[in-house]
C-alpha cells in the first residue's frame, strides 16, 4: 500500500513539473511574440508628434505622395484623385484605388492600410484611427535627393532609395553632357505658367512645372532677377504682362494651364508686343508645355521630365541651326 502511495505521489509531482514547464514555455513564447511585434514597428517623428509606424509597411494609402512612394518601391493601395492625372504613373496606378480629393475616410478604411501618408491633415484624427498616419506638409523636401531619402526612410526601403538616386545621378549627368553640346554655358532658363484666367506666374526650383528637372537635375541657370526674387524667397510670383521682360530668360518653359481646352489667354499673350519682343521668342527658344506632364514634382516625374527637356533643347537647337 505504501508502495502504491509512493508511486501515485511521484506521478502527481511529475505532472506538476510538466505543467509548469509548459506554462513557462507558453509564457516565453508569448513574450517572444510580443517582442517581435514591438520590433516590427518604430517611432517616426511627424509634424503631429511621434507616430509608431511599421518598419516595413505592406499597404500604404496616400493623398498626394504616390509617385514619391513608388520611387522607393513601396506598395501603394490607395491614392488621391490628382495622382491619376499624372501620365508617368499610369502603369503603377492601374491596381490602386482612387480615394478621392479630399481623401475619403470610408474608402481608406476598406483598403485596410497599415500606414497612411498625407500632405493635408484635415482628416488626421479619423485617419489615425484606421492606421498610423504620417503628415508630410507640402515643400518639406526641396529636391529629388531629399524626397527619395525621406520616403525611403518612411517605407523602410533604404536600398531601393539608394538605387533610385544612383540611377538618377547617372541619368542627370548624361543629360547635362548632351545639353552642353548645344547650349551656351552662360545661357539662362526660366520656368513659367500661363493660366486659363490670364495669370502669368514665374516659378522657382521646387514648384513643379519642370523646375526640379531644369535647375536641380540639369543644373541650368536662372536669370539673376529670378534667383533674387523667387529662389531666395522660396515663393512663386504672379507677373503682370508689363514686367515679364524683367523676369525673362534666354530659354523659357511655359506650362499652359488650360483644363477645359477652351482658353485663349495664351494666344492673347502671344499677340502682345511685349511677348513678341522677348529674346526667347525672337530666337525660337520658348517651349509651351502640357500642364499634366510638367506639373508633377515627384521623383519619377522629375526623372521623366529630365529626358523630355533634354530632347526638347537638343531638337530645338538643331532646328534653329538649319534656319
Amino acid at each position: 500500500m505504501k508502495k502504491y502511495s509512493f508511486i501515485i505521489g511521484f506521478v502527481m509531482i511529475l505532472c506538476l513539473f510538466v505543467s509548469a514547464c509548459s506554462s513557462s514555455s507558453e509564457s516565453s513564447g508569448s513574450s517572444g511574440n510580443e517582442k517581435a511585434a514591438e520590433a516590427a514597428t518604430r517611432t517616426y517623428k511627424s509634424t503631429r508628434g511621434n507616430v509608431k509606424i511599421p518598419v516595413k509597411p505592406k499597404r500604404i494609402v496616400t493623398d498626394f505622395y504616390a509617385g514619391e512612394l513608388f520611387s522607393v518601391g513601396a506598395n501603394v493601395v490607395g491614392s488621391g484623385s490628382w495622382s491619376f492625372t499624372n501620365p508617368f504613373l499610369k502603369d503603377q496606378l492601374k491596381d490602386v484605388t482612387d480615394v478621392g480629393d479630399p481623401i475619403n475616410v470610408e474608402k481608406v478604411m476598406k483598403l485596410k492600410p497599415d500606414l497612411i501618408v498625407v500632405m493635408k491633415d484635415d482628416n488626421y484624427d479619423k485617419l489615425s484611427k484606421i492606421a498610423p498616419t504620417v503628415v508630410i506638409p507640402y515643400n518639406t523636401a526641396k529636391n529629388v535627393q531629399e524626397t527619395v531619402k525621406m520616403f525611403g526612410d518612411i517605407a523602410g526601403a533604404k536600398e531601393q532609395a539608394d538605387k533610385f538616386l544612383a540611377d538618377f545621378e547617372k541619368q542627370s549627368k548624361a543629360a547635362q553632357k548632351k545639353i552642353a553640346k548645344v547650349v551656351d554655358k552662360n545661357a539662362t532658363f526660366g520656368v513659367y505658367e500661363n493660366t486659363d484666367k490670364g495669370k502669368f506666374w514665374v516659378f522657382n526650383d521646387n514648384g513643379g512645372r519642370g523646375g526640379q528637372a531644369v535647375y536641380n537635375a540639369l543644373g541650368l541657370k536662372a536669370p539673376e532677377k529670378i534667383v533674387k526674387d523667387i529662389f531666395k524667397t522660396g515663393e512663386i510670383k504672379e507677373l503682370s504682362t508689363e514686367v515679364i521682360l524683367e523676369y525673362a530668360a534666354d530659354y523659357m518653359f511655359v506650362t499652359d494651364y488650360n483644363p477645359n481646352g477652351d482658353s485663349k489667354t495664351l494666344d492673347k499673350l502671344k499677340q502682345s508686343s511685349i511677348w513678341k519682343n522677348l529674346d526667347a521668342v525672337k530666337n525660337n527658344r520658348v517651349f509651351i508645355n502640357d500642364f499634366n506632364t510638367f506639373y508633377p514634382y515627384d521623383p519619377i516625374s522629375v526623372s521623366k521630365q529630365v529626358d523630355l527637356i533634354t530632347e526638347m533643347l537638343v531638337k530645338r537647337e538643331k532646328e534653329n541651326q538649319k534656319k
